[in-house]
């Protein structure tokens, strides 16, 4: 994992092996390993802020969640749900060298279209955006740069 960059988030410890020419982490949520991308690295500094950090329940978090756009199946990266099963979060990570943008806002924006969540979420590690659909609006929470445009 010496290879992947440090995030701008709190250090983790995760669980590794080696698999013939990559390395797998241990997903405690899913309950599998799961090959180690840089776009992996990412959600799992994530759902692991997400828990310690924020409060979220682990049964709460799911991800690779399932949405029909125009009737073509997508998948948001991560969605934490309330009580009741429906979408609070939904985030987009995008692997560190990926510049967060519009069309990354875009992406999440059309997820959430379907998914009606209350706060969106973008990151690449390095930067976070959090915004709150409020009013018919996406509203940048405070100290979160501004992606709309």
């Amino acid at each position: 994992m010496s290879g992947l960059p440090k995030l701008n988030f709190p250090a983790i410890r995760l669980r590794a092996r080696r698999r013939d020419e990559a390395v797998e982490v241990w997903d405690s949520l899913r309950g599998i390993y799961l090959v180690l991308t840089p776009e992996e690295w990412v959600r799992q500094h994530l759902i692991a802020y997400l828990i310690s950090q924020c409060g979220a329940q682990p049964t709460r978090i799911v991800q690779e969640y399932a949405v029909s756009l125009n009737g073509q199946p997508q998948r948001a990266d991560v969605v934490v749900v309330d009580d009741l099963a429906r979408p609070l979060l939904v985030a987009e990570c995008k692997a560190p060298h990926v510049k967060i943008d519009g069309k990354t806002f875009a992406q999440a924006v059309r997820y959430n279209s379907v998914l009606g969540a209350r706060y969106v979420v973008l990151t690449n590690g390095l930067r976070h955006y959090c915004c709150e659909w409020r009013d018919g609006t996406y509203c940048p929470l405070a100290g979160f740069p501004d992606l709309r445009g």
